[in-house]
């Protein structure tokens, strides 16, 4: 069982900036994929950015170019930097971790979720 927990999250103005993190509990993190999910009010989750064991990323297309997802396997942390944020960034963002990659055992685990609001 891993715990996740996210740091980070609050009230942001339009073209700011802020970092999420996600801490883990396991010491096998190098064998996971990381990443980040979003969910705004009557919206379904969606992905927000990823990050594989070998540290290849995918984001949505929303956020290319504005976000930066970014792992450290000796904390067991992931991170998510958001900049020039907007008011259609506004969702609660959950961590997620799948691991070990291709292992029996493989299974996915969800942090509790962190509010960011873009507003003035």
């Amino acid at each position: 069982q891993v715990q996740l927990v996210e740091s980070g999250g609050g009230l942001v103005q339009p073209g700011g900036s802020m970092v999420l993190s996600c801490a883990a509990s396991t010491t096998r993190i190098s064998f996971y994929a990381m990443g980040w999910y979003r969910q705004a009010p009557g919206n379904q989750r969606e992905l927000v950015a990823r990050i594989t064991p070998q540290e290849s990323t995918d984001y949505a297309d929303s956020v290319r170019s504005r976000f930066t997802i970014s792992r450290d396997n000796v904390k067991g942390t992931v991170y998510l930097q958001m900049n020039n944020v907007k008011p259609e960034d506004t969702a609660v963002y959950f961590c997620s971790v799948v691991g070990p990659v291709g292992w029996p055992e493989e299974h996915t685990y969800w942090g509790p979720g962190t509010l960011v609001a873009v507003s003035c």
